[in-house]
């Protein structure tokens, strides 16, 4: 397997556009969600979510262009874009060695309903010739591709939650088979429309919480649902051999990854955990790792009944714990590293939050500050971990993994490294 580095990063999220952004406001306690302003719709019974302000695609495109796409591609187009700059990448030099893999859960759904309602309820019966290349969602990948002159192994990912976390793990794959020298990863996300909010909602999904800024709330015991985000993420990865013949700035190193399927449920994840322990234990064997070489987890800690104490007991077996009639022993809980949930800040992010996450983790190795769960307040048994509870902590530490489980039972993990030269 080869060596492979990440060397440019890119993130749009609702606590801050670019990567600087999004880290301070995760280091602030800062939370994105609010109220939609997207929609207005008496009908549906939740209207929070966390929302991207102050984007212009103007600044990352033609104005041309941003007529052209939907929110989900713009935000895609924009981090690709910081990724893209920071890496320092000569495109044009070696485009067919190049490629991208786009990651997005939802693409162009509330294009869709937008459209739909125009069409059939306001009467107007002619549609856009841009719509079908604004929803498609490998256009994401398309646009940034003919903007770049990017030549090289084009993918589309869709798998649901996971779609970020899965898409690192194909670009890990065309890499290690030599299909490609570089790969882009890029997610973007924008579904926040009536027909989305209301069958989250109709499924008891969503929280109910009527504080936008509490409303999201992983792990704690007082959590009902999660909230939804939206925004978009890119990260560079390439060869060591690549990086180090072009001189590039090396992040770190992407040391495992893992995906699989529960096999079990469309939404709910398997109650003990086994799929995403076989997930996690996949991207350990790959990196060469022990459980214990981890220094921080970031969970998919979405705020929800069911899925949040799921992961935690995947988390507690991959660290030893065995008889689950007992308390974990104080001894393999000490094991455990600190993990927490970064959605707190953001919402779900959807096929986005597998690459922001697993960016809060590169951040996290790189300043020795490990991020906080937000409103983790009342504990819960069920839920009995290190949530990093209090604020950022500054811990120094050399790997971390960033969990994204998706419905389908779509499970991904993602283990970067501090990079630490040739070997």
């Amino acid at each position: 397997m080869e060596n492979l580095v990440i060397t440019g990063l890119g993130a749009v999220t609702p606590i801050g556009i670019g990567v600087d952004e999004y880290w301070q406001g995760i280091l602030d306690q800062k939370c994105g969600i609010n109220r939609i302003t997207r929609f207005q719709d008496e009908n549906v019974p939740i209207t929070i979510a966390g929302e991207v302000k102050g984007f212009d695609p103007k600044n990352y495109m033609t104005g041309k262009l941003a007529k052209e796409t939907g929110l989900f591609i713009q935000y895609a187009y924009a981090s690709a874009k910081e990724a893209i700059e920071q890496s320092g990448i000569e495109i044009e030099e070696e485009a067919d060695r190049i490629g991208i893999v786009m990651a997005t859960a939802l693409s162009g759904t509330s294009i869709i309903a937008d459209t739909e309602r125009t069409y059939s309820v306001d009467g107007k019966k002619k549609v856009s010739p841009r719509f079908l290349p604004k929803i498609l969602g490998n256009l994401g990948a398309a646009q940034i591709a003919i903007s770049y002159g990017i030549h090289g192994p084009s993918f589309t990912v869709s798998t649901a939650c996971s779609s970020g976390g899965d898409a690192i793990c194909i670009a890990a794959m065309l890499l290690n088979s030599g299909e490609a020298d570089v790969m882009l990863v890029v997610s973007g996300e924008s579904s926040h429309c009536p027909i989305i909010m209301s069958t989250l909602a109709q499924a008891k999904a969503l929280s109910k919480n009527p504080d936008p800024l509490t409303a999201c709330r992983p792990f704690d015991a007082d959590r009902d649902g999660f909230v939804m985000g939206e925004g978009g993420g890119a990260i560079i990865l390439e060869t060591e051999e690549h990086a180090r013949k072009r001189g590039a700035k090396i992040l770190c190193s992407l040391a495992g990854y893992g995906n699989n399927t529960d096999g079990y449920h469309v939404t709910s994840p398997r109650p003990d955990g086994s799929g995403a322990i076989s997930c996690m234990q996949s991207a350990l064997r790959k990196a060469g790792m022990k459980p214990e070489d981890i220094g921080y987890i970031n969970t998919h800690g979405t705020s929800t009944p069911v899925g949040d104490p799921a992961e935690v007991m995947a988390i507690k077996t991959l660290y030893g714990w065995e008889d689950k009639e007992q308390p974990m022993p104080e001894d393999l809980k000490a094991k455990i590293p600190p993990v927490s949930s970064t959605k707190g800040n953001t919402g779900h992010l959807m096929g986005a939050g597998g690459i922001t996450e697993v960016i809060a983790c590169i951040k996290a190795i790189e300043t020795g500050i490990l991020p906080p769960t937000l409103n983790y307040h009342t504990p819960d048994p069920a839920c009995d971990l290190d949530f990093i509870p209090e604020g950022p902590r500054k811990t120094q530490i050399t790997a971390a993994m960033s969990n994204a489980l998706g419905f389908g039972g779509q499970n991904s993990s993602i283990i970067v490294k501090k990079y630490e030269g040739e070997k």
